[in-house]
């Protein structure tokens, strides 16, 4: 089998498409709660379009991730989860019923799947292991990014004062969502241009694309830690959802305007940005597994004081840059740590399996999220969310004292 290629010129396209990507995506979602709200939503409504994102993708994440193991050539299937989180975004523009707005969120959560399986088994594939930390760490470091901008503009394009009615409101919001759609649009050239590190995309992964023994979910599930890391990872990444799905709502109730909210979730990826950027050097003092407890327990700590500090923004701001600090950890790590735990060629099944937990965990959580959130106000899903995490590093932590010490 032909040797992995060095993290190169193919990571920084990537990484370029993974910012106009998210910048799309987090545009559109926080976008939609502001919209689910003009037509008459409600937390219950939020929490079932939230996860509504996920539905799709819980269906087809396993065959997506069987589909990028056999195959080298992986930018197609990027390509068209960018172009469907165009569609979506158009979609999303022209509903007129929380039904549509649902539809949409589906279809964005599809597009965020395939572009982020065929992406993330790219750099499993051609990452050597002494890379592969770097090479998921900028990754979601673009993913960070495009989470910063996409709120800052929504913020931004939602404070137009003359927005006084909800026709006026909805306006906005559906210029927005045109606007998110064309940022998915532009990254597809980025992607369909040579990314190979000799030209072609298929050259470095031609000898990982003729095997095709399959391991079975029973067995890549098997192996240790990769169950204590899937949770952590849905937990964290379900964390970002909720945050993004109820932060408008908790804002609604106590007058806090859409600017402030964009400005506190592009903080929070900020933060993010920032950990992502500093994991090389984290992990000369700690061990993986170590920070993703780390990730767990602080993002919990900051993010419980959230609702009663909304209103004063500096203290607000701090608890963003914490929650976003210990967040940003986590994801990359789990990355990393699961495709270390399994065989070579089932590291695009593996990371596929990896995100069909996090679909399930986007599907019932922000779903029972507002559920909780009918009786206790938007507030009672930031603390349910705060429980999740804190019962996923407990889970992990018993976990990891049963893994083999490491070679």
């Amino acid at each position: 089998m032909a040797r992995a290629a060095r993290p190169g010129r193919w990571l920084w396209m990537l990484v370029a498409a993974a910012i106009l990507s998210q910048g799309s995506l987090n545009l559109a979602r926080l976008l939609i709660s502001y919209k689910a709200l003009a037509l008459g939503g409600d937390a219950v409504a939020i929490g079932f379009i939230s996860a509504a994102f996920a539905i799709l993708p819980a269906v087809v994440a396993i065959s997506l991730g069987r589909l990028s193991d056999r195959t080298a050539w992986l930018r197609p299937l990027i390509a068209t989860g960018l172009l469907t989180l165009t569609v979506s975004c158009l979609l999303l523009s022209g509903s007129a019923s929380l039904l549509l707005v649902a539809v949409g969120s589906a279809g964005l959560g599809l597009g965020h799947l395939a572009f982020a399986i065929a992406a993330q088994s790219m750099i499993a594939k051609r990452s050597d292991p002494d890379s592969m930390d770097a090479g998921f760490g900028w990754f979601t470091a673009g993913f960070a990014l495009g989470q910063m901008v996409g709120p800052l503009l929504a913020g931004v394009l939602l404070s137009n004062p003359g927005a006084t009615t909800v026709a006026g409101r909805i306006e906005d919001i559906d210029q927005a969502l045109l606007l998110a759609g064309l940022l998915a649009l532009i990254a597809v050239p980025l992607i369909l241009v040579r990314i190979g590190s000799r030209g072609t995309a298929g050259t470095a992964l031609k000898g990982v694309a003729t095997l095709d023994v399959k391991d079975s979910v029973g067995m890549i599930l098997g192996r240790p830690g990769v169950k204590s890391n899937m949770l952590a990872s849905l937990a964290l990444l379900t964390t970002m959802d909720i945050l993004i799905a109820f932060l408008p709502l908790i804002a609604e109730q106590q007058g806090v305007p859409p600017l402030v909210v964009g400005l506190l979730l592009a903080l929070r990826a900020a933060a993010t940005i920032l950990s992502r950027m500093l994991l090389t050097v984290l992990l000369r003092r700690w061990s993986r597994n170590q920070l993703v407890l780390a990730s767990l327990f602080g993002a919990a700590l900051g993010l419980v004081v959230l609702p009663y500090v909304l209103e004063n923004i500096w203290i607000a701001a701090a608890s963003q840059i914490l929650v976003g600090f210990f967040l940003g950890l986590g994801q990359p790590l789990t990355m990393a740590l699961i495709s270390r735990a399994v065989r070579e060629e089932s590291r695009g099944a593996a990371l596929a399996i990896r995100l069909l937990g996090n679909r399930i965990g986007q599907i019932v959580l922000p779903a029972a999220a507002g559920l909780a959130a009918a009786p206790l106000g938007p507030s009672g899903a930031i603390w349910m969310t705060c429980f999740v995490l804190g019962a996923a590093g407990a889970v992990k932590g018993i976990g990891d004292r049963r893994l083999p010490p490491p070679v």
